[in-house]
């Protein structure tokens, strides 16, 4: 697929199904691209749904179906708006380090496809601001499912999810007081059954048994 140039070829990328419940419509929203008028418009579509179909079917799904609704937040970034938002101090990383990230249709410096968006798990919202307990969360998808990358920050719970080639799988906070890493590779706490830092969390919050 080209970069679309029309409405006509921009209304059929967003109408590709990346999963069952999502479309590429539902990632493209951007609210530096929508308030400065930018347009955030795929160079290579190809790879930015095939990224996107990994990142919706093997993390995104399967979230939705322990906890019930995942509203995304931000997801797709072209190199422009990417570019933009970091140099206007709006949360963005460099281009260079956010290739197979929020950028999908760049691969990273190693070669390796990737994609991320940022959740709110609805669910999950009232279990957190009554406890503020984002670690249940960031324990039970290391756990359970194939993650590169988590990022969590104070505001609804909400969290970057990263799909990738070859995975990383660290874990990073913003949420005050602890900030930092939670963990990654190296780190005593990485490997191992943590069910127990979580199980309270999924019998309160958890949809499905």
């Amino acid at each position: 697929m080209r970069k679309p140039g029309s409405v006509k070829s921009l209304t059929d990328l967003g109408r590709v199904q990346l999963s069952p419940s999502f479309f590429m419509r539902d990632m493209l929203y951007s609210e530096i691209a929508n308030f400065h008028g930018l347009p955030n418009i795929p160079n290579n579509p190809d790879l930015a749904i095939a990224a996107g179909r990994k990142l919706c079917t093997e993390l995104l799904e399967p979230l939705q179906a322990k906890f019930g609704k995942v509203s995304i937040r931000s997801a797709y970034r072209s190199p422009s708006v990417n570019k933009f938002g970091n140099e206007n101090k709006l949360a963005c990383s460099r281009n260079e380090i956010t290739l197979a990230d929020h950028i999908w249709d760049y691969r990273d410096k190693e070669g390796n496809m990737g994609a991320t968006a940022t959740v709110v798990v609805n669910s999950f919202i009232p279990y957190y601001e009554r406890t503020q307990d984002w670690e249940s969360m960031a324990w039970y998808i290391h756990d359970n499912l194939p993650y590169s990358g988590l990022e969590f920050y104070p505001k609804l719970g909400a969290f970057n999810i990263r799909w990738r080639e070859n995975p990383e799988k660290r874990i990073y906070s913003r949420c005050p007081p602890r900030t930092g890493y939670l963990t990654k590779v190296g780190m005593s706490n990485h490997s191992g059954d943590h069910s127990h830092l979580y199980s309270q969390m999924l019998s309160e919050v958890c949809k499905k048994p």
